[in-house]
């Protein structure tokens, strides 16, 4: 058991996909911070082109 315990503490395969994941984070919120008004309007559009061709209704 104490074995089994110091090898899962030696293993690296999860530090690394921690360390992927967190920078990818980091660049997304630097892309997001960067193109903040451009990404508002895409996805604006976006909605309006999606509410328009499919009838759904933005009102209560």
């Amino acid at each position: 058991m104490n074995m089994s315990i110091r090898k899962f503490l030696a293993e690296e395969d999860g530090i690394t996909a921690l360390e992927y994941g967190i920078l990818a984070a980091i660049v997304a919120g630097i892309i997001v911070t960067a193109f903040k008004d451009p990404l508002t309007n895409f996805f604006k559009n976006l909605w309006a082109l999606i509410t328009t061709n499919t009838g759904i209704s933005t009102t209560s």
